[in-house]
């Protein structure tokens, strides 16, 4: 089990697709998926589950940022997110399903499970177990990832054919509020990578200088990194990373 190649060259996957609201393509939109296929991009994408249990693309917990509703995602069926307008495009919250058939293997597809326990914990499970279903079958380049090493560790033992990685960070205490200080000093260092069987990370552009990255590159593992916005920028993350997230330029 490795990540596909066609992840790593020509190392571009596309933040959420190829989004700009100003253009009627808000993030993880069937809009947004449409525009990174037309250009060859590698898509990422977020998933929440919906109240029944229904994997969707759409990457906050709660709504307001990105609709005019407010109110928690998880609170919402599949049926209601997907009539709730995303603000800036003409349609609602898509299916990880819709978009499996969207995609079709045309492009490789980067799957992110939003951690469901709050603190990367072990209370995990029904997401990604929903996940795993919608996927049989899929014909493609198709990769998941986790914040949560234990959200990985659900796909190693119930779908280990499926390449996974871990999302990674240098966890400061600015950006990561909701966390614990021991869970950060425990996430910091990518201590699970070798027990979930992880084959890559994601790793935060602006920590790819952390020596515990040039370790894993040095034995080989591929390094993504999350999420360049702009050439300069990328310039100096393909220093270290083999592949780039990207929003806001064209690569």
């Amino acid at each position: 089990m490795k990540l596909p190649d066609s992840f790593l060259s020509p190392g571009y996957i596309a933040h959420r697709g190829l989004h700009d609201r100003a253009d009627g393509r808000p993030e993880n939109s069937m809009a947004a998926f449409q525009a990174a296929i037309d250009r060859g991009f590698a898509i990422e994408l977020d998933v929440q589950p919906s109240s029944d249990g229904v994997p969707m693309a759409f990457h906050d917990y709660k709504l307001e940022r990105l609709t005019a509703q407010t109110g928690w995602t998880h609170d919402k069926s599949a049926t209601e997110l997907s009539g709730i307008t995303l603000s800036g495009g003409p349609a609602g919250v898509p299916r990880l399903s819709e978009v499996l058939t969207l995609v079709a293997g045309r492009v490789p597809l980067l799957i992110e499970i939003k951690d469901r326990d709050g603190e990367m914990g072990t209370n995990v499970g029904p997401v990604e177990t929903a996940v795993m279903a919608a996927l049989a079958g899929y014909d493609g380049d198709v990769a998941v990832m986790s914040f949560n090493p234990h959200s990985v560790a659900c796909f190693q033992r119930e779908a280990p054919h499926l390449p996974r990685g871990i999302v990674t960070s240098g966890y400061r205490t600015k950006g990561w509020k909701e966390l614990s200080e021991p869970v950060r000093d425990h996430l910091r260092d990518i201590p699970d990578f070798d027990r979930v069987g992880a084959c890559f990370i994601s790793h935060e552009v602006a920590e790819l200088g952390m020596p515990r990255v040039a370790e894993l590159k040095a034995q080989g593992v591929p390094i993504l990194c999350w999420t360049v916005k702009s050439a300069a920028q990328e310039a100096e993350a393909r220093k270290v990373a083999d592949a780039v997230t990207f929003e806001g330029y064209l690569p």
